[in-house]
C-alpha cells in the first residue's frame, strides 16, 4: 500500500465539511491486469436527484524539490487514472487536489494553464 499525501487529511476533512460522504480510501481500481489506487472516493448525495454525484480524488503535495517534476507524475496518474475510471466507474468524475499556493503560482503559468487545458 502507497503512503498517504501530507495533506490526504485536510482533504477528506474538507471534503467531508462539505458534505461529502467518503466511500473509499483509497479508491482500488483493476483494469487489465493493473492495480491502482486512487487516494480517496467520494459520493455526495443530491436531493433534487435520484442518484448521488461520484467524484474520486487524487491528492498531490507537491513539496518535492521540483514543480515540474511533481506535475508530471501528478499529470501522468491523473490520465491514468482518468482512463481507468472511465473503464470501471464511468459515473465518477476525477479530480486533482493540490496546495492553495501550488494552485496560485505554479498551476496559474501559462504552460502549465495549457497542458490543464489539454488534458
Amino acid at each position: 500500500m502507497s503512503a498517504k499525501d501530507i495533506f490526504h487529511h485536510a482533504v477528506r476533512k474538507g471534503l467531508e465539511k462539505e458534505g461529502w460522504s467518503i466511500t473509499d480510501d483509497p479508491l482500488r481500481i483493476r483494469v487489465g491486469r493493473v492495480d491502482m489506487q486512487i487516494d480517496l472516493g467520494t459520493e455526495r448525495m443530491i436531493a433534487a436527484e435520484k442518484d448521488g454525484e461520484k467524484i474520486a480524488v487524487e491528492i498531490k503535495s507537491f513539496v518535492g524539490t521540483s514543480n515540474i517534476s511533481e506535475f508530471h507524475t501528478a499529470l501522468g496518474q491523473f490520465l491514468n487514472y482518468r482512463v481507468a475510471l472511465e473503464n470501471k466507474q464511468p459515473e465518477r468524475f476525477l479530480y486533482l487536489a493540490i496546495p492553495q499556493g501550488v494552485y496560485q503560482t505554479f498551476f496559474s503559468l501559462p504552460f502549465v494553464e495549457m497542458i490543464i487545458e489539454r488534458f
